[in-house]
């Protein structure tokens, strides 16, 4: 059985955003709830169409995190509300592998086959998961993210990237696990993406297809598995033993920073 998670909002349903929605809703181990409209979490936001924004206007949004590299965010720059607080959160800064070589492999076959064939794709994915709890930029990033967070003037807020599943899904994740979320609840917020991106999923690989590539290699880049996951908090926990001792000393996300998160997200 599919589990649903959080509860439905109408004003999330905007057509030029996939992907998007409330990062809280969700119980944790003690029974309380993360709390609703406090952080979104949605796709490039470089789509926003200018019959949406008023619709986006309604979520009052003080602060965007764009999570993408400098050079996406340059190529297709967020079309944000005037006033709406947009933070550069780049956490592949520096990569020279894996996602950072997406466009490379969109076009060149042999590159793609290259990089990607033969399950080298779910492998890189897991070991981009894994670099996003161990890697400098990474743990800069989400630092800097956590921190800002935690100051009542920044929210209510968003985090997307492109697709909003990878470095978004990881974000919302540890977010949740501070607030301790149990573990199989993060996971079903995380694989939602799935089927929220099907669609637009399903036009990208067909667009491969005319272009030439072979789209079955990209079906692991685009999709969300429990094994990417699993790998961030295995990686988490085996370095650190904790979350709280991740966000402290990998993160340097000290206590009051995370009380003050654990005051505003729950209830």
């Amino acid at each position: 059985m599919r589990m649903t998670i959080g509860t439905a909002d109408d004003r999330l349903a905007i057509p030029s955003i996939p992907n998007l929605r409330d990062v809280g809703g969700l119980r944790t181990r003690a029974g309380g709830l993360v709390r609703t409209g406090l952080l979104y979490r949605a796709a490039g936001l470089h789509q926003l169409d200018p019959g949406d924004v008023t619709a986006f206007e309604r979520l009052g949004i003080r602060t965007v995190y764009d999570l993408r590299l400098a050079r996406e965010q340059a190529a297709a720059p967020d079309r944000l509300p005037a006033g709406t607080r947009h933070v550069p959160v780049d956490v592949l800064a520096g990569w020279t592998e894996g996602p950072s070589q997406l466009l490379e492999w969109v076009a060149d076959p042999a590159a793609a086959r290259a990089g990607l064939g033969d399950g080298r794709a779910e492998a890189l994915w897991v070991e981009q998961y894994r670099g996003f709890v161990r890697r400098p930029s990474a743990r800069i990033a989400y630092g800097a993210l956590l921190r800002d967070l935690a100051a009542h003037a920044r929210r209510p807020a968003l985090i997307h990237c492109t697709t909003g599943k990878d470095r978004t899904g990881w974000a919302a994740a540890l977010l949740q696990l501070l607030l301790d979320v149990p573990d199989d609840t993060v996971m079903a917020h995380y694989l939602e993406s799935r089927g929220r991106l099907a669609p637009f999923v399903t036009r990208v690989l067909e667009e491969l297809a005319a272009q030439g590539a072979d789209p079955e290699l990209f079906v692991p880049v685009f999709d969300v598995r429990p094994a990417y996951l699993e790998a961030a908090i295995d990686e988490l926990r085996s370095g650190y033993g904790s979350v709280d001792a991740y966000l402290a000393r990998g993160l340097g996300v000290d206590a009051a920073a995370q009380r003050a998160l654990h005051e505003a997200f729950t209830t």
